[in-house]
């Protein structure tokens, strides 16, 4: 989250998409950007109801019309979703110098637990491939094996729109 907060412009607004409780929205509200939370559990934003600086939406992200059409944004920030038919729609919501972050579960994690369906599993490099078809400058990229906070198969990105 530091790449986002450090790297956005100074009030930057930040997506934190599919947010759950909002841990990262709370921290980048905290560091003055205002954020937008969206998650589909409406009882879960409603913790963030009176976090300063952040604005909740519950919204259906899988559905035929994507809910963030004509959005901008400096930072967007995903963790632990994936929804492939979206990556495109996501994309284009970030600004000019803008920065993402996305991190989730790859293959490889079904010896560890859920998700274990491929449907939800990044393939090998495939973040690496999105943000470059996208025109996407890398700024780091890993995969691999994590133990903490619960061994997994993670797959993460930070790239910036130039």
């Amino acid at each position: 989250m530091n790449a986002v907060s450090n790297t956005c412009h100074e009030g930057g607004r930040v997506l934190d998409l599919a947010c759950g409780n909002g841990r990262h929205s709370r921290f980048l509200a905290e560091k003055n950007h205002p954020v937008l939370a969206v998650d589909r559990n409406s009882l879960a934003l409603a913790g963030l109801a009176a976090v300063s600086g952040v604005e909740t939406r519950a919204l259906e992200l899988e559905g035929e019309d994507w809910p963030l059409a004509g959005e901008s944004f400096a930072g967007i920030v995903v963790t632990n979703y994936l929804w492939r038919p979206r990556f495109p729609d996501l994309l284009v919501l970030l600004a000019p110098g803008g920065v993402l972050i996305y991190e989730t579960f790859m293959l490889g994690n079904e010896a560890y637990g859920k998700p274990s369906n491929p449907d939800f599993l990044l393939r090998p490099q495939e973040l690496r491939e999105m943000i470059r078809a996208a025109g996407l400058r890398e700024i780091d990229f890993v995969e691999g094996y994590v133990d903490q906070p619960k061994p997994a198969m993670r797959q993460a990105i930070c790239a910036r729109r130039e």
